[in-house]
């Protein structure tokens, strides 16, 4: 077993792998206690021998690393690749690429939604993952020898895995929609923890502007002092004291100390005068500073079409192999359902081939379910606008209810 402990052995390593058309990547990282992952070993392996890198040995230098994460000749291939390439984004402020994920290419190729590695490994590399490891304490030292046997398991199975799935895109001719779902996974924006933005991902449905602009503030200020700290954002304030906080708009240290999860120490220390100062400034905004709300589309769909919707969809995902996830959500169905020209992904590209048209066509009449036994048929519908009524088209497509 290969485990890189200094930047010298690193540097050869990664050296070796620079004529290789791909290298497979996995990370194991803790972040229990932290606001940033701490990363705690890099599995990768090529087409020869795979290696753990121990980014915690003393001194070592991941340079020779990144480096090869950036040339553009190597592929590099993850598996639910999202929480790694925030972890290098973090490190470096770049992603590696280019990048293969494969639990979205399983999706791409009918494997179902969010696959675990495990399942895909089976599947197609024949793999039985032994999950004792699973949760480890990886900022250990030392480890065990299981504990590398199950790191160095998600990246040997893994370069079989790909090189399945890849074939099997070209097969099936899906290589360009699996260029699509990777845009977002590799776009820098998906990485973004601008604490401007933290007020985002919050859960309100207040319409009122300045409530909402003491939360965008308030979440601001936690995410700031959450980085410097780094801390999880839990640990500065919960997301239900800085609701209450931009619902009550406290003044003073002695109100401060009245909301909930906060004593009268903390509200006249350092963050009590923060957060009084942060509510002050927001009280000060006149009111065409204030926040608009987010738009929220109020979608009331007909129940009936939208079972109707979600059945096609099924059988559309089934008949093409493919994830429900990738082709519509929920919310896209209800879009759909009250507007032809809804801006959703299922009514562009490959979807819309695939299943908007016929959800459109459901829409207007003229398809139709029908059950036959255990198995679902699409109906085409007489034309009413002069096309030949005389004729119906039964059957086209079969598939399991």
């Amino acid at each position: 077993m290969l485990v890189l402990t200094d930047t010298d052995a690193l540097a050869r390593y990664c050296k070796a792998q620079r004529d290789a058309d791909f290298v497979t990547v996995d990370t194991e990282f803790v972040r229990d206690t932290t606001y940033w992952p701490k990363l705690c070993l890099i599995q990768m392996a090529g087409p020869e021998e795979p290696a753990i890198i121990d980014p915690l040995a003393p001194g070592m230098d991941l340079s020779p690393l990144l480096e090869l994460f950036d040339d553009p000749k190597v592929l590099k291939v993850f598996h639910a690749a999202r929480q790694d390439l925030e972890i290098f984004y973090h490190l470096t402020g770049r992603l590696p690429a280019p990048v293969f994920d494969t639990q979205v290419a399983a999706m791409v190729c009918g494997f179902g939604d969010q696959v675990s590695y495990e399942k895909i490994a089976g599947a197609l590399a024949n793999a039985r993952i032994d999950k004792s490891a699973r949760f480890a304490d990886w900022s250990r030292r030392p480890l065990t020898r299981r504990e590398y046997d199950y790191a160095l398991s998600d990246v040997t199975h893994l370069r079989t895995v790909y090189l399945k799935l890849r074939t099997r895109l070209k097969r099936n001719g899906r290589a360009n929609w699996l260029r699509e779902e990777m845009a977002t996974l590799t776009n820098p924006d998906t990485y973004d923890l601008s604490p401007e933005n933290a007020w985002l991902r919050l859960k309100s449905r207040s319409r009122d502007r300045r409530y909402l602009a003491a939360l965008q503030a308030l979440a601001a200020w936690r995410e700031r002092e959450a980085q410097r700290r780094d801390v999880p954002r839990s640990r500065v304030i919960r997301d239900e004291q800085l609701y209450d906080l931009a619902a009550k708009l406290p003044a003073t240290p002695e109100a401060l100390a009245r909301t909930r999860g906060l004593n009268a120490e903390i509200a006249k220390g350092r963050i009590g005068r923060e957060l009084l100062n942060e509510i002050a400034a927001v009280q000060a905004l006149p009111e065409e500073a204030l926040p608009e709300p987010p738009h929220v589309e109020q979608v009331d769909a007909p129940q009936a079409l939208l079972d109707l919707l979600k059945v096609l969809l099924k059988h559309k995902c089934e008949k093409h192999d493919i994830a429900q996830k990738l082709v519509a959500s929920s919310a896209d169905l209800e879009q759909i359902a009250v507007d032809d020209r809804a801006q959703v992904p299922a009514l562009s590209g490959w979807r819309r081939e695939i299943f908007g048209e016929d959800a459109l066509a459901l829409k207007r009449g003229e398809l139709a379910l029908a059950a036959v036994g255990e198995r679902v048929k699409l109906v085409r519908l007489p034309l009413h606008d002069g096309g030949d009524a005389g004729t119906t088209a039964t059957n086209e497509e079969t598939g399991a209810a």
